[in-house]
């Protein structure tokens, strides 16, 4: 039997320690203490990978005992859990205590079980990154070798395959093209682009493919940290810079040094920051938080925006020169729902790389649930869509096929994006009253039949119909059961 991870909550409510105790057993071994004191004794027993800590205790304030964890067991991944959400205590607990997570109350319990489960994950990262470097430094000219040989499959694997899943005839076809060319030219580039259309793999076929394959390849998210936060981990900060550092801590631009930092969502910077990075940028080099010195870099920089940046220049919310600075080429990346045609290909593969990384064997997508992801718009893109096929395996029977009815009903719901299906002319919401309310029939007539697996008397009878008058209606419609059919379209 796998061993639960182990946490400790500690809340002087006793209500809210026995709700959280519930909700978190079946996923963790759970350990709870109303004081500090008690918190402090179970420490002392137990190997706690986590602790959830209420920021509002009696005898001592949450942030103020994550600070004496943090000297004492540095290994501990320290969260926070407040009603209350003053911003010092929220800059204390980051900066003294180390807080991996600050969450607001009311949690929502899902939320709440994921946010555990990455601090898990990351604790057992942690670990294994102790054990490398102790073999790093057993075997520094062995790791060296490693290092160099997975770089160089790596490239090899770029040079073959760039990872960004397509179809020949796909939209995102020409983006590549481009992507191949100016790779090797040591320009910076702006990727645009929505989120989820796979800026990030853009970014990585561009370094792969470039003459700095064999550096570095190191990733900011600009919009998920306040300035100070986001100013000491590109540039670096020295130990006593500000509360909380204290250690040397070596920047991402320096770390990349020869390589590539990619700057996600640098729409999301502020102006004060903006002429941080452009004096980086003009100078070629750093000067970490608190240093005197500026240290020099060579670095090649990729920025990804979902916003449109020349309008945010035109609005005065983002500086020309840094614009310009940046922007050695715009690279616009579509949207998946003018990627329609790539939508069976990307299904498959993320069918396939899902059941290995969660260890659930299926067997494939049906060609049904193929037709209505394509039917789907896709607002949240390639992310959204991986989401969608992570929730049907989770939800599927081991060693199944995942079946049109374990999609989510907004995606049974949609209309097509394709102009090709048995309801395509009336399905668009246009035109007169009697048009639009077929094509609201057509939709929920649709979806009831696929989640009850084209079982027809189980679909009259939710519906409130008569066989008969079902089969009235689907004669009527044309719609049919999509995997019962010979072949109605190519799924790839």
């Amino acid at each position: 039997m796998t061993e639960l991870p182990t946490i400790l909550v500690v809340d002087d409510e006793v209500r809210s320690l026995e709700s959280l105790a519930r909700i978190l057993g079946s996923d963790f071994e759970v350990h709870t203490a109303s004081t500090v004191a008690e918190a402090s004794r179970i420490l002392e027993k137990e190997w706690i990978q986590v602790i959830l800590c209420d920021q509002r205790m009696p005898d001592q304030s949450g942030v103020e005992f994550l600070k004496t964890v943090r000297v004492r067991w540095p290994e501990i991944i320290r969260m926070i859990v407040s009603g209350y959400t003053d911003s010092h205590d929220i800059i204390d607990g980051i900066n003294e205590a180390g807080i991996y997570q600050y969450i607001t109350k009311p949690w929502h319990p899902d939320t709440l079980l994921m946010t555990l489960k990455n601090a898990c994950r990351l604790y057992a990262l942690q670990r294994e990154n102790e054990l490398l470097a102790i073999e790093l430094k057993m075997a520094p000219a062995a790791a060296s070798k490693v290092v160099g040989e997975r770089r160089t499959a790596l490239k090899r694997a770029y040079e073959s395959d760039d990872g960004i899943v397509r179809t020949t005839g796909s939209p995102m076809s020409a983006v590549c093209n481009v992507l191949h060319q100016v790779a090797p030219f040591d320009i910076p580039i702006i990727l645009s682009g929505a989120s989820g259309t796979g800026k990030e793999l853009g970014a990585r076929a561009l370094h792969y493919r470039s003459l700095r394959w064999n550096k570095p390849f190191v990733v900011e998210n600009c919009g998920a940290l306040p300035d100070q936060l986001l100013e000491s981990e590109l540039f670096g900060h020295k130990r006593g810079a500000f509360t909380g550092a204290v250690e040397d801590h070596v920047g991402l631009f320096e770390r990349a040094d020869g390589g590539t930092v990619f700057l996600d969502e640098i729409g999301e910077v502020t102006p004060a920051f903006q002429v941080k990075l452009l004096r980086v940028l003009q100078e070629g080099e750093i000067r970490p938080v608190g240093s005197g010195k500026s240290r020099k870099v060579d670095v090649r920089v990729i920025a990804a925006t979902n916003r449109n940046l020349e309008d945010e220049v035109r609005a005065g919310r983002f500086r020309a020169d840094l614009f310009y600075r940046l922007a050695g080429m715009v690279i616009e990346l579509p949207p998946l729902r003018s990627r329609a045609c790539d939508v069976p290909l990307l299904a498959r593969t993320l069918v396939e790389k899902t059941s290995a990384r969660l260890g659930k064997p299926v067997k494939g997508i049906s060609a049904e649930a193929i037709d209505c992801l394509q039917r789907y718009s896709w607002p949240g893109n390639i992310r959204e869509l991986q989401n969608e096929i992570q929730h049907m395996v989770v939800i599927a029977e081991t060693n199944s096929e995942l079946g049109a009815d374990l999609l989510s009903r907004h995606i049974l719901l949609a209309s097509p994006m394709e102009e090709d299906g048995p309801d395509s002319g009336i399905v668009a919401m246009e035109g007169t009253l009697k048009d639009r309310m077929s094509a609201l029939e057509v939709r929920i007539i649709r979806e009831t039949l696929i989640r009850h697996r084209w079982n027809k008397s189980k679909a009259a009878k939710e519906l409130g119909l008569s066989r008969v008058g079902l089969r009235g209606k689907l004669e009527r419609f044309g719609l049919e059961n999509v995997s019962a059919m010979p072949k109605r379209r190519a799924a790839g």
